[in-house]
């Protein structure tokens, strides 16, 4: 049997699943204020989603994650929904984690290029596609790459950011943003002003999927929640100072959400005339998220060939390769990103098109958490003698307490989704508007479409494969 984790190594874990430098400038729009709002969203967001998630890992730890949780709770249809937004999210994600690396590779060759839409455009739809050709000859590497990624491209120029901010404070050079009382309470009088909350949250999704783990500590009911807490400190901790130190140098109108961080780190180096470090930690930047993209880009897929290989999808979807991958899901995963990515072209900037794909996969990913929280509370009816390795305290009532705390907290953060932030130009406020909501609508129709047209034969043929 496999040794227990210790409190350290699971918060570890969590912090490698959630933290990224990646989501800094996003949330340094905030400026000092961000600090408020990476503390509500811990609150109302983070810790609901941590608890939620290792009960019903613990309860049923062999049947494939959110899918068998709302399936349990509420049917085939509705699990299928949630594996379906699960995929989907994932696949808006990687237009926005390629431009990160387009804009990062632009502050090397030039920085004007980093938002040039169509340089953008051409550079996802190329990385994506050889990407997604070399997974599929396999990913026997993927836990080396995984773990370059987060050491070279999270804690090596993050680490670094944070340290040039304190110098940069230390030295009492000036700062772009005021660091005081007034400055720290955010305006909350317009949704428009608290759009960006939504960026903030899903810089802190994906706790889930650690929650597999729980039953891996030893004591759970008590260790567990150990984990939970330092990994909340470690993750907050971090966020809060690499955001701070993209706020504090970047004018907030001239930060740019596919470059800040790179951005950031510039302009530290050279006033202290450290300029070859930039090309250095650029290319951190860029080997860590194509790490991240490399590790990612067929878990998703092999998510959803589990309910192709159930008889939700067309039989061919569960067509895998000599090397075991996927390779329909994939090559359709890549053309659904490739027709995403032409949002580069009709959106004002390329800032305002990473934003729009981060809002609209934020929207999708708060749906499945809204889901994944009701589907606890059921199971405490449905199944209430599933024996669960972690159980959140206090019954009935501190179930309720802190799933509803969650579904809270994601209902109003999609709602006030659905306005374009003011501190970022998407041009057309209708339009925006228009094109978000629908893009969400097909989105969540497309698996009722599905399965309205399912054939027997799918599922017949799912059971000789």
């Amino acid at each position: 049997m496999a040794r227990p984790l210790s409190v350290f190594t699971l918060a570890m874990i969590n912090v490698a699943a959630v933290s990224s430098v990646r989501n800094w400038p996003t949330i340094a729009e905030y400026g000092f204020s961000s600090i408020f709002f990476l503390a509500l969203a811990a609150f109302v967001f983070f810790i609901p989603v941590s608890m939620v998630a290792a009960e019903l890992a613990t309860g049923w730890p062999k049947m494939g994650g959110v899918f068998a949780w709302v399936k349990e709770a509420f049917g085939h249809r509705t699990g299928f929904l949630a594996v379906w937004l699960l995929w989907l999210e994932n696949v808006i994600y990687y237009p926005a984690l390629v431009s990160f690396i387009s804009g990062t590779l632009a502050y090397i060759i030039n920085p004007e290029l980093a938002e040039h839409p169509l340089y953008t455009l051409t550079f996802v739809i190329v990385v994506f596609w050889l990407t997604t050709l070399a997974n599929l000859f396999g990913m026997k590497t993927s836990g080396w790459i995984s773990t370059f990624g987060v050491i070279g491209g999270t804690i090596i120029p993050g680490s670094l950011i944070i340290f040039l901010a304190g110098l940069w404070i230390w030295d009492d050079r000036p700062l772009q943003i005021a660091l005081n009382w007034n400055a720290l309470i955010p305006d909350m009088s317009s949704p428009n002003q608290l759009v960006l909350f939504s960026g903030v949250l899903t810089a802190l999704c994906g706790i889930e999927m650690s929650a597999v783990h729980a039953n891996d500590v030893q004591n759970p009911q008590k260790n567990y929640p150990r984990a939970i807490l330092l990994s909340a400190i470690l993750i907050l901790g971090l966020y809060m100072l690499g955001v701070l130190a993209v706020a504090i140098v970047v004018p907030q109108s001239e930060i740019s959400l596919v470059s800040g961080s790179i951005q950031a780190f510039a302009l530290f180096v050279d006033s202290y005339g450290l300029h070859w470090l930039t090309p250095l930690i650029a290319l951190f930047l860029i080997c860590g998220a194509l790490g991240t993209l490399s590790t990612w880009i067929a878990g998703p897929s092999r998510g959803l060939l589990g309910a192709a290989q159930s008889g939700d999808l067309p039989p061919y979807f569960r067509k895998l390769n000599r090397n075991g991958m996927p390779v329909t899901l994939l090559i359709v995963q890549a053309v659904i990103v490739s027709i995403y990515s032409l949002v580069f072209l009709i959106m004002p900037s390329v800032s305002s098109a990473y934003w729009f794909l981060n809002a609209m996969l934020a929207q999708l990913y708060l749906i499945m958490y809204i889901l994944m929280f009701a589907a606890a509370i059921k199971l405490r009816y449905k199944h209430p003698n599933v024996h669960r390795s972690y159980q959140i305290p206090g019954g009935k009532l501190g179930m309720w307490m802190v799933a509803g705390t969650g579904i809270i907290g994601a209902a109003a953060t999609f709602f006030i989704g659905f306005f374009p932030p003011t501190q970022i130009q998407t041009g057309n406020q209708l339009f925006y508007i228009a094109a978000l909501l629908l893009s969400i609508l097909l989105s969540c129709l497309t698996p009722s479409i599905i399965l309205r047209f399912k054939k027997d034969s799918w599922t017949h043929s799912s059971n000789h494969t």
